[in-house]
């Protein structure tokens, strides 16, 4: 089974080197290992032709966001199976993705998900744990989530399903989970362990402003669906992050 792992870069010159370490340090060896950098003015670039041919795919232009350039590296992407690993974001250790690839045999799912902590940049010290737990129709529905950059997806039911969302600046993989899973019900496998650490900073979580933005998305998100989001969306969602300060692994 070849696994493609793409990596969506733009100024990520204090992370970048990290983060491909993390992946090229994989046991795993059928890995296809993509970069789709936003057309970087710091040393981002330099970073990654560092690693000269150990980077599969490699290109750097203007793009439309961060979804836009998952979509590139998606379409160009040849494995059996695609992930998605954030610029500043590294696997828990280098066994992970050996585990994913075992996982998809033994149990043919479409999507795999995991758990993911968020720790300090500067210190790294664990800031929040990020417990999936098993899918549940009812929680999606109420706005359950899972960790995106612990998704895994056959590449054959992104071909069937589409793309990240151009409708969306910071929910479009809310939006994805909410097509793949609820309206398509594609099967899900939960792997029960941390597969990620995610330093602290993302898009959606950096402003007031980007937080009110990613609320009103996430309706649009369902809307956009065919289906009208539960009340308990705007309540619901905003408790499972408060219970993610509180939790251990």
């Amino acid at each position: 089974m070849k696994i493609s792992i793409i990596t969506v870069s733009f100024n990520s010159e204090k992370t970048i080197k990290d983060t491909i370490e993390s992946v090229l340090s994989q046991t795993y060896n059928n890995i296809e290992y993509l970069i789709i950098d936003a057309n970087s003015s710091d040393a981002t670039i330099k970073i990654i032709n560092s690693f000269g041919n150990k980077i599969d795919y490699f290109i750097s232009e203007s793009d439309n966001g961060i979804y836009d350039g998952m979509n590139k590296g998606i379409k160009q992407a040849s494995g059996d199976v695609i992930g998605i690993l954030n610029s500043d974001d590294i696997y828990e250790n280098n066994y992970i993705i050996e585990e994913v690839v075992t996982s998809f045999l033994n149990n043919e799912k479409d999507i795999l998900y995991g758990d993911l902590v968020y720790i300090d940049s500067k210190s790294n010290n664990l800031i929040r744990y990020w417990k999936s737990g098993f899918y549940n129709r009812k929680l999606l529905r109420m706005g359950w989530m899972l960790p995106h950059p612990t998704l895994f997806v056959r590449r054959d039911i992104y071909m069937k399903y589409g793309y990240y969302s151009d409708k969306l600046k910071s929910a479009a993989d809310y939006e994805m989970m909410i097509r793949l899973l609820y309206k398509h019900e594609c099967s899900a496998y939960y792997l029960a362990k941390v597969m990620v650490k995610m330093k602290t900073g993302g898009y959606s979580n950096k402003s007031i402003f980007n937080r009110i933005r990613g609320n009103k998305e996430d309706v649009m998100a369902w809307k956009l669906n065919g289906y009208s989001p539960s009340f308990l969306l705007r309540l619901y969602k905003p408790l499972t992050k408060v219970k993610q300060f509180l939790n251990r692994p």
